[in-house]
């Protein structure tokens, strides 16, 4: 390798740009009309390096697990980018996507809908050997039997069925089919969300230990901020088919820069009762914007504390970079945070 090939920097994994979902809304019973768009995803873009876990954070319907199923186009893109080492996953045909899908897996949140009630535990897991032709017959269950006890489940799992499982249980055997091929990026979508708090804690444990032993890149999908600062490197905050902030997760939890980023850390308890009875709460009124009709400018300006309307409802803010390295979409964040403005209600 020569030296200037060694001083240039590796590219990241995977690198999303300006990436949007939309899901058309159609009426009519003799004649089909296209009357408008759902915007599940609107413009979003981010980078995950190599080894690292990008934790993607946001509340119900705001977008995350459709950026997840994108990058492994389980749904089409309506716009944007997907490149993953260097491959533009919206141009493969079937053929090339079914083969880059061997380094691309997802663990799927509900861990009782995602695995096939009519198939013992060793097909589900050996199904993806069999379809990439990588193993079958007694490779198959020993490889199997190597990928439960990965997981930390026994070898005699293989003959027994889904329903005879628990809840984390299930969500260990999703992970070893996600394992089986030996990918490269692992797309966690709310993997922990359904299991209690205590077996939370284990799979969390079991998919860092993972990936040290396999060298995995994670997207985490979540709402829990506890559970993402855990895992992750870095998150990125999305509410209502935008990121509005990227930050390492110690800067975003010391010193987060959007109001929304904000407003969800407040609500999150802390053990110490003299600290959680000083803090000051940022309540949010109002619901979440329809995502068929998003607000015009700011997306959060209806229900940002300190909304200045004279820009917030005219200027979509852009993602940009803050000294301390922090994205961030607020046209106001340095205020925010000098205390030069304070929040109010934002309802005209």
């Amino acid at each position: 390798m020569t030296q200037a090939a060694a001083a240039q920097p590796s590219k990241p994994l995977l690198e999303v740009e300006d990436l949007k979902v939309y899901f058309p809304i159609r009426s009519g019973v003799l004649i089909d009309r296209h009357i408008g768009d759902v915007k599940a995803v609107d413009g979003v873009s981010f980078e995950i390096e190599r080894g690292e876990t990008l934790g993607l954070v946001g509340e119900s319907g705001c977008g995350k697990t459709t950026v997840g199923r994108t990058i492994l186009r389980l749904y089409e893109p309506t716009e944007g980018r997907i490149v993953f080492d260097g491959v533009d996953v919206g141009s493969l045909n079937p053929a090339g996507l079914r083969k880059l899908r061997r380094r691309m897996q997802m663990v799927f949140q509900d861990p009782y809908s995602s695995l096939n009630p009519r198939q013992n535990v060793g097909n589900i897991v050996g199904e993806p050997l069999q379809i990439h032709g990588i193993a079958s017959g007694r490779d198959m269950e020993k490889k199997v039997a190597e990928l439960l006890d990965i997981v930390g489940l026994p070898a005699g799992a293989a003959n027994r069925y889904p329903h005879e499982f628990s809840g984390g249980q299930r969500q260990r055997i999703g992970l070893a089919r996600s394992l089986s091929l030996n990918p490269d990026l692992i797309v966690a979508d709310e993997p922990v969300s359904a299991l209690d708090v205590s077996i939370q804690a284990q799979m969390i444990n079991l998919l860092e230990d993972l990936q040290k032993e396999f060298d995995l890149t994670y997207l985490f999908i979540a709402h829990d901020l506890a559970v993402v600062r855990h895992i992750s490197d870095r998150i990125a905050v999305m509410y209502l088919g935008k990121i509005v902030e990227v930050a390492s997760a110690d800067e975003l939890y010391t010193s987060p820069a959007h109001p929304y980023t904000m407003a969800l850390l407040s609500a999150v308890p802390i053990p110490d009762p003299e600290i959680e009875l000083q803090r000051e709460r940022i309540i949010l009124k109002g619901d979440l914007p329809s995502p068929v009709d998003p607000p015009f400018g700011c997306r959060f300006h209806t229900r940002c504390p300190f909304r200045q309307p004279e820009r917030c409802d005219t200027e979509d803010p852009a993602l940009r970079p803050l000294p301390e390295g922090n994205l961030v979409a607020c046209h106001y964040s340095e205020e925010i945070r000098s205390g030069a403005l304070t929040p109010h209600d934002p309802t005209p």
